[in-house]
């Protein structure tokens, strides 16, 4: 398994990931329509301070993650997903992945990474802060974090502590 950064010919098998997920395993009644930011990762992500990378196993993705650069030495998470069956700490995917964000969002001198989930991801919470991530209030998020129409619970991890 290795991660690397996103480049267009990925489009679809980052599709593929992320819907399943959203749709089967947790009955969002979503579509690539409903996220423009996927059909424009390069332009959305890949800019300024951010990025966007997937983790590649055995020819295939199977994993993503995103990061937002809203401006003021402050970002956001945003897709990250790992196939239901590269979870786990066998494969390490996950952690891989937030490492190398946090990485490089440190390296990039980013203050603080903010991220919006549902409620539902209850995984991704405990995953989130055993990981450093410290529940916020929406109404103490940033004023210009790009906040998700699913997104119910909001996390802030501080690089600069």
């Amino acid at each position: 398994m290795h991660i690397r950064r996103f480049e267009p010919r990925d489009f679809d098998a980052v599709v593929n990931v992320i819907l399943p997920i959203q749709r089967d395993e947790f009955g969002f009644d979503v579509t690539v329509d409903h996220q423009p930011d996927l059909r424009i990762i390069p332009e959305f992500y890949q800019r300024d301070l951010g990025d966007f990378w997937v983790a590649e196993a055995d020819g295939k993705i199977v994993g993503t993650i995103g990061l937002v650069d809203i401006g003021d030495g402050l970002a956001a998470l945003r897709k990250m997903f790992v196939a239901a069956e590269w979870r786990g700490r066998e494969h390490g995917i996950a952690a891989r992945l937030l490492g190398l964000l946090l990485a490089t969002a440190r390296e990039r001198g980013i203050r603080a990474v903010y991220l919006g989930t549902t409620d539902r991801f209850l995984a991704a919470h405990r995953f989130y802060e055993k990981n450093g991530f410290a529940e916020v209030a929406r109404s103490d998020l940033p004023a210009n974090f790009p906040v998700v129409f699913i997104d119910t619970k909001f996390y802030v991890h501080r690089l600069d502590a």
